[in-house]
C-alpha cells in the first residue's frame, strides 16, 4: 500500500482529474460477481462487530470479574465506539489519496481485515480488562478501515441507476452479518475463545472474493496538489452552507438511527419489566429474528424499486415514518403481540431505509476526489447514535415517565428524520 506524497484536495477537482478512471462518475453497471464480493465483506465485518458486542465480550467479562461484568462490557464497547467515530472518516480520507497499483480501496479492505482478524484472535487470549480494551479498539480500527473503503467503493464503481439495488443487497449483507454473529454466539455454548476465532475467520475469508474481483482503478500519483496537514484535517468539515444537501442527508440519517436505537436499546428490560415475558432473552431473539427477516426482504425490494422509479426521497420519507410507527406501536400496545408487530414494522421501515437512503447519500457527496472521506463522515451518523441513544433512553425511562416516553421519543425523532428529507433539493 502506498499513499501519494501529496493529498487529494478535500473539495474540488482539477481539469485532469475528470478523465481519471478512479475519479470518473461510473456509467457501466457492476457485475453480479462484484456485488457478491461487496455483500460478503459486509457480512464478515458485521459478524466481527456484533458477535463480540452481543455475546463474547460479555462472556469474557464474566470470567474476569463476574460482579463487575456490566461495567467491563460498557467500558470495552464505549472505547471501541469512540475509535470507530474517528477511524471511519480517517481511513476513508486515507483511501482517497492511496496510489497503490492495486487501487485506492482494496489495500485498505485487506489491511483492515488483517488487523481486525489478528486483534480478534489476541482478544480471545486476553485475561485483563486493559487488554480487552486495547484489542477491541484495534478490532474497531481495522474493521472500520475496511468498512470505510468498501462503502466508498459503491459511489466509485456503481452507477446511480443501480445504487438502490446494490444498497439493498449491502444492507442484507449487514443484517446477515449480525445474524451470523448471533449464530456463532449460540453455537459455541459459552466458549468465547472459539467464538472470537469464528468471527476472525469469517472476516478474513469474507474479503477474498472482493479482492479477487475488485474493479478498483489506481489513482495516478500526479493527480494531487501539495500536502498540508492543516488542509487535510480541515477537509473533514463539510460546510452545511456550501453543501446543504449533504448536511440535511447527514442529519436525517443521524435522527433515524437514533430513533431505531431507542426502540431496541432496552428491549430485554421492556420484555421483562413491562410485558412480563417468561423468558426475556428468548423473546429478544424472536423479535430480532422477525426484525432481521423484514429488513432483508424490504431492503432487496425497495432498492431496485427506487432505481426503476428514479426517485429516492419518497421511499426515504415513507420508511422513516414507518420506523416512527414502530415506536408508537410499542408505546401504546405494551403486550407481546404489540412487540411482535412493532418488531415487524421496524424491520420493514429500516430495511427500505437502509437501501434507499444509502443510494441517496451517494448522490449528495460533494466531489469525486473525496468520496471515501465524505462517506466516512456519513458513517459517523451510523455510529454516533450508539453513544447518544443509551443516554437518551436512560433519561426517558428513569426521569421521563418510563417506556411509553422512551418509545414516543423514538417515534418523534424518527418523524423529524422524515420531515427533514424534504430539505434535500438535489435528489428527487
Amino acid at each position: 500500500m502506498s499513499l501519494s506524497n501529496t493529498p487529494v484536495p478535500a473539495h474540488g477537482t482539477s481539469a485532469g482529474e475528470s478523465t481519471t478512471a478512479a475519479l470518473a462518475e461510473p456509467v457501466h453497471k457492476v457485475t453480479a460477481r462484484w456485488v457478491t464480493g461487496l455483500v460478503l465483506v459486509n457480512v464478515g465485518i458485521n459478524a466481527a462487530f456484533f458477535g463480540p458486542i452481543n455475546v463474547f465480550i460479555g462472556q469474557q467479562a464474566i470470567t474476569i470479574d463476574a460482579p463487575g461484568k456490566e461495567a467491563i462490557l460498557s467500558l470495552v464497547t464505549a472505547c471501541g465506539a469512540a475509535v470507530s467515530l474517528v477511524a471511519n472518516p480517517l481511513f476513508g480520507a486515507l483511501s482517497d489519496r492511496t496510489t497503490s497499483r492495486f487501487g485506492r480501496r482494496s489495500p485498505w479492505v485487506l489491511a483492515g481485515a488483517v488487523l481486525a482478524t489478528a486483534a480478534l484472535v489476541a482478544m480471545s487470549f486476553s485475561g485483563a480488562v486493559a487488554l480487552m480494551v486495547l484489542f477491541w479498539c484495534l478490532v474497531q480500527l481495522g474493521a472500520n478501515a475496511a468498512y470505510a473503503a468498501i462503502t466508498a467503493a459503491v459511489p466509485d464503481r456503481v452507477p446511480v441507476v443501480q445504487r438502490g439495488g446494490v444498497g439493498g443487497l449491502a444492507a442484507m449483507g449487514q443484517t446477515l452479518g449480525i445474524l451470523t454473529g448471533a449464530v456463532f454466539g449460540a453455537g459455541v455454548s459459552g466458549n468465547f475463545m472459539v467464538g472470537y476465532w469464528l468471527c476472525a475467520g469469517a472476516l478474513l475469508l469474507s474479503v477474498l472474493p472482493y479482492l479477487f474481483h475488485r474493479n478498483d482503478p489506481a489513482l495516478p500519483k500526479d493527480t494531487a496538489g501539495p500536502f498540508g496537514l492543516g488542509a487535510f484535517l480541515r477537509g473533514f468539515w463539510i460546510s452545511p452552507r456550501r453543501y446543504p444537501d449533504f448536511a440535511w442527508a447527514w442529519l436525517t440519517r443521524f435522527l433515524v438511527n437514533v430513533g431505531n436505537q431507542l426502540t431496541i436499546v432496552y428491549l430485554l428490560f421492556f420484555l421483562r419489566d413491562v410485558i412480563g415475558h417468561e423468558d426475556p432473552a428468548a423473546g429478544v431473539l424472536v423479535l430480532t429474528g422477525i426484525y432481521a427477516v423484514m429488513v432483508m426482504i424490504t431492503a432487496v425490494l425497495a432498492g431496485p424499486w427506487s432505481d426503476r422509479m428514479g426517485r429516492r426521497k419518497p421511499f426515504v420519507i415513507g420508511s422513516s415514518a414507518t420506523i416512527a410507527m414502530a415506536g408508537a406501536i410499542m408505546a401504546f400496545f405494551p403486550v407481546w403481540p404489540g412487540a411482535l408487530a412493532g418488531a415487524a414494522v421496524l424491520g420493514i421501515g429500516f430495511g427500505a431505509y437502509l437501501a434507499v437512503d444509502f443510494a441517496l447519500l451517494t448522490q449528495v457527496l460533494p466531489f469525486p476526489v473525496s468520496r471515501g472521506k465524505d462517506m466516512g463522515v456519513i458513517n459517523v451518523a451510523n455510529s454516533l447514535p450508539q453513544v447518544v441513544a443509551p443516554a437518551l433512553a436512560l433519561l426517558a425511562v428513569t426521569y421521563g415517565g418510563g417506556y411509553r416516553t422512551l418509545f414516543l421519543t423514538a417515534a418523534v425523532i424518527g418523524l423529524l428524520g422524515a420531515v427533514f428529507v424534504v430539505k434535500i433539493k438535489g435528489v428527487n
